[in-house]
């Protein structure tokens, strides 16, 4: 009996061995196995739908499922960044944001996700600059002028930005401290009717994104002083930038692509050396040059850091500036 049993213990567990044996050893499913939903958290035709277009369709064409964009417009990117938060962490849902991202946290204290928790950044895509452009009435041809003359009016001169607690208004608060000038903040509703008011003198200077300013400054409606990158933009490589007058300075926007928390590193680590051959391609670099863009892909590890420290600098800003939001 004692035989028997043994021999009957050791057969069970040979056949327990033998079942568990092939799921142990299958491998796991490929990826992309279905299409990709790529959400982008503002409307149709905003910079951050238009990029994340160009880099889906690549995405279509090389891995041979459809990446299909999906505008979630609201909360000024918050919504959109809450449904990527909640969907299945297998890197079939994406988000394609912009700075706003860090900005978000930075302005609210509640928001419906833990931006460093509960996404996984994946890569950048591309920075651009803002172009520091002054009313020809003003009569200053540089950065060094500008900040002599509000230095010389305190309170009298302004800046316009695109509301309250926006990226140029954030942009417009950091050239306020670094130049250590007194001025006033004048917000509106969108880009064209700051510019038209900039060129009229209504305003007096502004930090544009640099691509609606090109068209203005080439006639002489406005004076291009200089860009907010570090580096001088390959599009104007004669207008120096801010941080030749004020060292240090440096306000970039960009745009990257999250997964939720949980989606596996390898398919992560895919996602990000599939971003880092698309800003590579001839004719996406020559696509992100006429959008004043430059390609800037970064590995998940590198991008996760940039996030982290691009939320805590503008943290600081905000509380500095004391800008509320509702």
């Amino acid at each position: 009996m004692h035989y028997l049993q043994s021999v009957s213990f050791t057969i069970a567990i040979a056949a327990g061995i033998s079942a568990a044996a092939p799921v142990c050893a299958q491998p796991q499913q490929p990826y992309p196995s279905r299409p990709i939903r790529m959400i982008v958290p503002f409307t149709a035709g905003s910079a951050t739908d238009l990029l994340a277009r160009r880099v889906a369709l690549k995405m279509t064409d090389n891995w041979g499922q459809q990446v299909v964009v999906d505008n979630r417009g609201g909360g000024g990117g918050t919504l959109g960044s809450h449904i990527v938060v909640k969907a299945a962490p297998d890197g079939h849902t994406l988000l394609v944001h912009s700075i706003a991202y860090a900005m978000n946290a930075a302005l609210y204290s509640k928001l419906p996700y833990d931006p460093l928790k509960d996404l996984a950044g994946v890569s950048q895509i591309v920075i651009s600059t803002s172009l520091l452009v002054a009313s020809p009435t003003l009569g200053v041809k540089s950065v060094t002028e500008l900040i002599a003359l509000a230095k010389e009016k305190p309170g009298q001169l302004n800046f316009s930005s695109s509301g309250v607690g926006s990226g140029t208004h954030l942009n417009g608060e950091m050239f306020r401290f670094a130049a250590g000038i007194d001025v006033v903040h004048v917000p509106y509703k969108g880009v064209p009717e700051q510019l038209v008011d900039t060129m009229t003198g209504r305003i007096h200077y502004f930090l544009s994104p640099l691509v609606p300013a090109l068209p203005f400054f080439r006639d002489g409606r406005l004076l291009p002083l200089a860009v907010s990158t570090a580096r001088r933009s390959p599009v104007l490589p004669d207008v120096p930038t801010i941080a030749e007058t004020l060292p240090g300075y440096e306000f970039q926007a960009w745009f990257g692509v999250f997964a939720p928390a949980r989606t596996p590193r390898p398919v992560i680590e895919q996602i990000s050396r599939e971003i880092a051959r698309i800003v590579e391609l001839p004719d996406i670099k020559k696509q992100f040059l006429v959008q004043g863009e430059e390609g800037r892909s970064s590995t998940p590890e590198e991008f996760a850091l940039f996030v982290r420290s691009e939320i805590e600098r503008y943290s600081k800003l905000v509380k500095r500036a004391g800008i509320r939001v509702e």
